[in-house]
C-alpha cells in the first residue's frame, strides 16, 4: 500500500529542476547588483533564499502533507482571511509604498506582500465552489454570477493597490476553474468582453496603464521606464545567441539592465544560456504546467481536478507573462518568474501551492493503485 501514496515523479523532477535552476539564476543575477555597489543586496538574497526560499519548503511540504481534501472545508474563512490580510497594506502604520504601489505590509522589519497569499486562496476558494456547484456552473446566476462574486473584492482591493499583474494572474486561475468545472462558452465570453472594457476603463482612468499599452505597441517610440526596459532586456535576450556567455559571464546585469534580480532575471537567463537555455527554460515551465494538468485529469474528486487545474494555471501563466513582457510579446505587468525573481513571499506562495498539486497527485495514485 506505500507504493499507493507516491507523488507524481515527472512533476517532482520538473519542480526541482526550476527551484534548483532558479536558485542558480538568481544568483548570477544578484551579483549584477552587488558589482554595481549595491548596498541592499545582503537584505535582498536573505529574503529571497531564508524567508521565500527556506519558508517555502516548509510551506511545500505542509501541502504535500495535509491531505488536500481538508482544504475544502477552510476554503471560505481562507479566503476571507486572505483579503482582510492584503486589505491590511492600506494601513499607514502597516502598508509599505514601493514604486507607486502599496502593496506590501512591514512588519517588524520584514516586507511581505499578502496578495500573494490571495492567489492561492482565490484558487482554494474558486475550486470549492464550483465543485459544489456541479451541474449548476453552467448556469448564469451560479456560474457566471459565482465567478463574478468571487472576483469583486480581490479585484477592488488589487485595483486600489494598484497591482494589474496579480489581478490578472489571479483572473486567469479562476478562469481556468470555471472552465474545467463545466462553464458555457458564451459565459467565458462574456467574461472575456467584460475584462477587456475593463482594461480600457482603467488604461483611460490610470496614464501609466496606457504608457504601458502604449509602449507595447511601439516600444521604440516610448520614453517611459518601461520602454526601457524592454529595449534593455531585447538587448541582453539578443547578445546571448544561440549557446550564451557561459553561465555567471552576463554583462548586462552588471550594467544597464534593470531589476536584473526581479522582472528581468530571463533576460539574465537568455544572455548566458543562450537560444538553447531560454528555449529549456520556457519548454520546461510548459512541461511543469500541462504535467500539472494531467495531475487534475486524473484527480479522484472533482475539488481535486479544480484545485490541480488552477494551481498549475497560476504557476504557468505567472511564468509566461513574465517571459513574454522579457521578450516584448505582452505589456510589462510586474509579475515575477515563478520560482526565479526576487521576491520571498512570491516563492513561498508558489512552493506552497505546488505542495498541493503534489498533494493530490498523491492521492490520485492512492486512488488507481
Amino acid at each position: 500500500m506505500r507504493r499507493a501514496s507516491r507523488i507524481d515523479k515527472p512533476l517532482t523532477i520538473l519542480l526541482v529542476i526550476l527551484v534548483v535552476g532558479g536558485a542558480f539564476v538568481f544568483s548570477s543575477a544578484a551579483f549584477g547588483l552587488l558589482g554595481r555597489g549595491e548596498t541592499h543586496i545582503t537584505s535582498v538574497v536573505f529574503n529571497h533564499f531564508a524567508l521565500g526560499l527556506g519558508l517555502g519548503l516548509l510551506a511545500l511540504l505542509l501541502g504535500l502533507t495535509v491531505d488536500y481534501r481538508i482544504w475544502r472545508r477552510y476554503a471560505l474563512a481562507l479566503y476571507i482571511a486572505a483579503l482582510a490580510l492584503t486589505a491590511l497594506v492600506f494601513i499607514p502604520t502597516l502598508g509599505l509604498e514601493h514604486g507607486g504601489g502599496t502593496r506590501w505590509l512591514d512588519i517588524f522589519g520584514f516586507s511581505f506582500q499578502p496578495s500573494e497569499v490571495l492567489k492561492v486562496a482565490a484558487i482554494i476558494m474558486a475550486a470549492a465552489y464550483f465543485a459544489g456547484m456541479k451541474t449548476k456552473t453552467a448556469t448564469f446566476s451560479y456560474g457566471l454570477g459565482g465567478f463574478i462574486g468571487l472576483m469583486v473584492a480581490p479585484a477592488v482591493l488589487l485595483l486600489l493597490q494598484p497591482d494589474l499583474g496579480t489581478l490578472g494572474v489571479i483572473s486567469i486561475s479562476v478562469l481556468a476553474v470555471y472552465i474545467a468545472a463545466g462553464a458555457r462558452w458564451r459565459d467565458v465570453a462574456i467574461v472575456i468582453v467584460l475584462a477587456m472594457l475593463a482594461l480600457g476603463a482603467i488604461a483611460i482612468m490610470r496614464p501609466y496603464v496606457m504608457d504601458r499599452l502604449l509602449t507595447f505597441i511601439n516600444p521604440a517610440q516610448g520614453q517611459h521606464d518601461q520602454a526601457y526596459q524592454i529595449r534593455q532586456s531585447l538587448i541582453a535576450i539578443g547578445s546571448g545567441g544561440f549557446s550564451g556567455r557561459g553561465f555567471g559571464q552576463g554583462v548586462q546585469k552588471f550594467t544597464y539592465l534593470p531589476e536584473p534580480m526581479g522582472d528581468s532575471v530571463f533576460a539574465v537567463a537568455a544572455e548566458e544560456l543562450g537560444f538553447i537555455g531560454a528555449v529549456g527554460v520556457v519548454a520546461t515551465f510548459a512541461a511543469f504546467a500541462l504535467r500539472g494538468l494531467t495531475v487534475g485529469a486524473r484527480a479522484p474528486d472533482l475539488f481535486g481536478a479544480l484545485l490541480a487545474i488552477g494551481i498549475s494555471t497560476y504557476l504557468g501563466a505567472e511564468a509566461f507573462v513574465n517571459i513574454a513582457a522579457m521578450l516584448g510579446l505582452a505589456p510589462l505587468t510586474g509579475v515575477p518568474l515563478t520560482f526565479v525573481s526576487q521576491g520571498g513571499s512570491a516563492m513561498l506562495a508558489a512552493l506552497g501551492s505546488a505542495g498541493l498539486l503534489l498533494n493530490v497527485s498523491r492521492h490520485r495514485a492512492r486512488a488507481h493503485a
